[in-house]
């Protein structure tokens, strides 16, 4: 969500948190500000406007640093404003404390009025500030700032990960989480704070992954790191594989594009170790894999967003390939739910960041319900759910900087295949010639995808006659209804065209009352054993004056005409089919957004990672 930035370093740092908050924009944001240290006083910058305005703000008044921090702010208490932006402070006799937060503090009103009663005054409307009171307290009580920060952090209830400088401390930055993510980058004469190791890609790739709980005092020649308990602990320093090219737009207008456009290579590494083989083997997820999948009767996806939409996906192919019972749950209601547990159960969790607020809280309330084997699929290698399962599969599709998901979600449908495919085998649902031929379909599937871009201008096309419309409607059948509605998805997010999808039997009853000559209709067409009822439900929509826009098989029987426009694919792709029909509705939610003129890699009021709830 949020993104922070810190730096403690002999040299001049401003360029340095503004670069970093940068290359954390496409995480959401809709204000910015930097604190810094200068002549033994806090000073801060704020704006509501782009990273850019701060940058222009800070140039201008030619600050200099060697110790500071910046923010994104998603907003979640209080508009915004300037001044419910980061950093917020806290300063009375002579001493300055400043916070940048991600998350939510959710016991903050009892600290507020305690904080009120000590006669400290509140300018925002925000949680945070009551962060920097509290720890302003304890600061003038004699601790160091580290010592503060451990103390305020245990009683803090919530998820959240902050940064503080002090006005005493000049050299120091301290940081703390509990359920948002946050790190440590180690440089030469600087170390830094980040939530997110892109924000560091051109100072270090040396970072540390703090735990829950963890507290962190970050000095130029060294950082300290002590648990939750307040014991000190070395935390494994890891190598960023990041790089700067990628997360650069290189030819393409938007990230978005550009990552539509990755899919063929990112399916090509996610699958590396399956293409490779001559047979499928359980330790693909982890060296437990073989004992937990044996016992497993039943899967339990949990999910949001896109994500959701891959687990229902999944469903399907677990069903009819594996034979096994699947369930799929939106995590922020599962967390909430009172589920009866039955013994074999598998739980599967699926986020591109790892971090997901309501996902890892769903995976909490399942392991507290007593299902212990739990397996997530990732994008992110050492998020907190990886860390909280004792399975994982890795999807390798590289930073996904446009907010709305795209190459992240081919490759969780390509890892879910290969979950579905080593159960099957486990179960002897697979017969060695069938796992030879999907492991082939598996190897081909990047090229097939590079074909199925091709009909990027076909879908430009279309994309001028969906630019002034307000509701859209998505179809599809079976396992491709999920893919409708991943669609109507991206649709909505970066368009702001209303859309919704439905399973296309469902029209009659009560959705075909909106069908005009003013409603689109989208309609995923394989040539599959639903088409032909898939073309009663066209007919339906025809029928009422409906346009239909049909992304079709190339085998598939359908013909253009008056009020049917068709754009074929390639040929019917088995059980792959779902991951090939969804680029091109990629595509048409991407071309509507740019003619609209939308912020189409930052949406209005969505966030990259969602780490509250």
């Amino acid at each position: 969500m949020c993104g922070i930035v810190g730096a403690a370093s002999t040299r001049n740092v401003v360029d340095l948190l503004i670069e970093g908050i940068r290359k954390l924009e496409y995480r959401g944001y809709d204000s910015t500000g930097i604190a810094f240290v200068t002549d033994g006083r806090l000073e801060r910058l704020r704006s509501t406007g782009r990273v850019a305005h701060l940058d222009e703000l800070a140039r201008e008044r030619r600050v200099e640093a060697n110790t500071g921090l910046s923010h994104t702010r998603w907003a979640t208490h209080g508009a915004p404003t300037e001044a419910n932006a980061h950093p917020h402070f806290s300063a009375r006799d002579g001493l300055e404390i400043g916070v940048v937060h991600n998350g939510i503090v959710e016991n903050h009103e009892p600290i507020r009025a305690r904080m009120k009663a000590l006669g400290y005054g509140f300018s925002s409307e925000t949680d945070t500030e009551v962060m920097a009171h509290h720890v302003h307290s304890l600061v003038a009580g004699g601790r160091s700032l580290f010592e503060s920060v451990k103390t305020a952090s245990r009683e803090w209830q919530g998820a959240y990960a902050v940064g503080f400088v002090c006005s005493r401390e000049p050299e120091v930055v301290v940081g703390a989480r509990q359920g948002s993510p946050l790190l440590v980058g180690l440089g030469r004469g600087e170390n830094f704070l980040a939530s997110d190791a892109s924000a560091l890609v051109t100072r270090t790739r040396e970072v540390i992954y703090l735990e829950e709980g963890d507290v962190v005092e970050v000095r130029p020649q060294g950082v300290t790191i002590c648990a939750g308990d307040g014991r000190p602990v070395e935390r494994a320093v890891t190598r960023s594989e990041l790089s700067a090219d990628a997360i650069d737009k290189g030819p393409y207008a938007h990230y978005m594009q550009k990552e539509i456009f990755e899919q063929p290579g990112a399916v090509a590494n996610t699958l590396e170790m399956v293409a490779n083989a001559q047979s499928l083997v359980p330790n693909l997820f982890g060296a437990e894999a073989s004992d937990i999948f044996g016992r497993t009767k039943q899967v339990l996806l949990l999910a949001c967003g896109t994500s959701f939409h891959a687990g229902l996906v999944a469903r399907y192919w677990l069903e009819a390939v594996a034979g096994l019972p699947a369930t799929v749950e939106i995590a922020s209601e599962f967390r909430y739910r009172d589920p009866v547990v039955q013994p074999g159960t598998l739980v599967v969790t699926i986020s591109q960041s790892g971090e997901t607020a309501d996902t890892l809280a769903a995976l909490k309330h399942a392991q507290a319900r007593g299902i212990a084997d739990s397996l997530t699929i990732c994008n992110a290698p050492e998020s907190s759910l990886m860390r909280a399962s004792r399975l994982r599969f890795l999807t390798r599709a590289g930073p996904e900087i446009g907010v709305a998901s795209t190459k992240a979600f081919t490759t969780q449908l390509a890892a879910l295949f290969v979950l579905t495919l080593v159960l099957a085998k486990l179960k002897r649902r697979l017969a060695p010639g069938r796992e030879a031929e999907l492991i082939t379909q598996l190897r081909h599937l990047p090229r097939a995808m590079e074909s199925v871009l091709a009909v990027e201008p076909q879908v430009r096309d279309w994309a001028r006659r969906f630019q002034a419309k307000h509701h859209a409607l998505f179809l599809g059948r079976g396992v491709h209804f999920p893919i409708a509605m991943e669609g109507a998805l991206k649709l909505k997010e970066v368009s702001y065209i209303h859309a919704e999808a439905y399973a296309a039997g469902e029209l009659k009853h009560g959705p075909l009352a909106l069908v005009d000559a003013d409603m689109p209709v989208v309609t995923v067409a394989p040539n599959d054993q639903l088409l032909e009822k898939l073309k009663s439900n066209m007919h339906e929509v025809r029928a009422r004056g409906g346009e239909l826009y049909v992304f079709a098989d190339r085998d598939a029987r359908v013909a253009e005409s008056e009020g049917v426009r068709v754009i074929r694919l390639m040929d019917h792709a088995g059980p792959l089919s779902p991951i090939l029909h969804v680029v091109p509705l990629q595509l048409l939610a991407y071309h509507v957004a740019v003619l609209r003129g939308t912020d189409v890699d930052k949406p209005r009021n969505l966030a990259k990672s969602v780490t509250v709830e």
